[in-house]
């Protein structure tokens, strides 16, 4: 690779702009591995680059851990309709479930709850009640570039149990609702973001309401005994006896 001040200067014209600064990491990448047969002035350049990379703006966001949300993360949560859940006990298969709804609130810098709403699987809680951990993802679909995921630890609380009241009047009324989870978080991690399309949001879908609302409460409970006592691999969710 022939390296000199031209090279570096449309290097760093890149780093201008964010969309550009993977390529130019790749370029980095490519001078590195030439750094054997550097000398002198090559190394200077390549000490310039290095230093310009690194107090890029898109390249600060990338990867920082925090130990609480910022209020920049939690607006940026607010804006998001559409998150993601991980769980998995440690022998169980990785459940990762999209939600939406208007369905997640930030109690405080480090809690979150979120309401979950009667589906043909009950993983999610099936995890919890053995193995607490559990990933919050969101992701930017519009906008800046972000991705913000919360580590923590979660409970899931039913109808039977004192915090239920409290916690579900924080939410739209949906027909269906079974449990929330209530996460203490470890830690909150940001990432770029950039790989991830546009994509415009258009609206809510009604159907999952709709069928709660027809099932009514007789019928939503004849659905969880019938589909939601356990999970893929057999562990208990127990939602009969705590949402009697």
């Amino acid at each position: 690779m022939t390296l000199d001040l031209k090279s570096a200067q449309v290097a760093a014209d890149l780093c201008g702009n964010s969309c550009q600064l993977i390529l130019v990491s790749v370029y980095l990448f490519g001078l590195i591995q030439d750094f054997v047969g550097m000398q002198g002035k090559d190394i200077e350049i390549l000490t310039i680059f290095i230093i310009i990379i690194s107090n890029h703006k898109d390249f600060k966001k990338m990867g920082q851990q925090y130990t609480e949300l910022s209020e920049k993360h939690i607006q940026f949560i607010a804006s998001q309709k559409l998150y993601f859940v991980g769980t998995a006990t440690a022998n169980s298969k990785v459940n990762i479930s999209p939600k939406g709804m208007d369905s997640l609130r930030v109690l405080d810098n480090k809690t979150i709850a979120w309401l979950n709403v009667t589906g043909s699987g009950n993983e999610t809680a099936a995890h919890v009640q053995t193995h607490p951990r559990m990933t919050v993802m969101f992701a930017a679909f519009e906008g800046n570039p972000m991705i913000l995921r919360i580590y923590g630890k979660a409970r899931a609380i039913h109808h039977n149990d004192s915090e239920w009241s409290r916690l579900y009047a924080l939410f739209p009324p949906i027909a269906g609702a079974r449990q929330i989870f209530s996460v203490a978080i470890d830690m909150v991690q940001t990432s770029c973001g950039m790989a991830v399309p546009f994509f415009e949001y258009a609206g809510e879908r009604e159907q999952l309401s709709d069928w709660a609302q027809k099932k009514g409460e007789t019928g939503i409970k004849a659905y969880w005994e019938e589909k939601n006592q356990s999970s893929l691999d057999g562990i208990p969710t127990h939602i009969l006896s705590k949402n009697s």
